[in-house]
């Protein structure tokens, strides 16, 4: 996973884990069924948005409150790409990281981004490229380790090709 591409959906400050998974669909058998009420009372069309905008560009503290992995589980289900936040609650971070989507946190100015710019991460350069703008903007380098996670699409994964050789 060195190259990622995207359109950017901008999000927030104290964006949490309620807000991202509805308490009202943790009853829900289906993943899929809960995916489609993921940030239903931020923004109810957010699904609908999705397929096309699937970069967030969020502000600080991201993904705060309850560890439940169903609010990053969500994300992948619905094809989010990459995370970009200027910060991230500790254990909201490595779930993501864990389910193999990138989460880069970056101090973003409001210039930098606008809703819907196409959007292009080098994970390997810690470059982010905002094509619409013509910015390029640099991000502290995600760890070998954690690259190892990522490119072998999540933790379980990584764990079975570990565990089979």
């Amino acid at each position: 996973m060195e190259y990622i591409e995207g359109h950017a959906y901008l999000m927030g400050d104290d964006i949490n884990t309620d807000d991202i998974v509805p308490s009202h669909t943790l009853t829900m058998r289906e993943p899929i069924d809960m995916a489609k009420h993921t940030l239903e009372f931020i923004d109810p069309d957010f699904v609908k948005k999705v397929n096309k905008l699937n970069i967030i560009i969020a502000g600080e503290n991201f993904g705060t409150g309850s560890s439940r992995e169903e609010a990053v589980n969500v994300f992948k289900l619905l094809g989010i790409k990459a995370i970009i936040a200027k910060s991230f609650a500790r254990i909201y971070f490595r779930n993501l990281i864990n389910t193999g989507i990138p989460a880069i946190t970056l101090n973003w100015e409001e210039n930098n981004f606008s809703s819907g710019d196409l959007i292009k991460i080098k994970l390997k350069e810690a470059i982010i490229e905002n094509e619409s703008k013509k910015v390029k903007i640099e991000f502290k380098s995600l760890s070998k380790f954690i690259m190892g996670i990522l490119n072998e699409g999540g933790i379980i994964n990584k764990l079975k090709k570990r565990f089979k050789n």
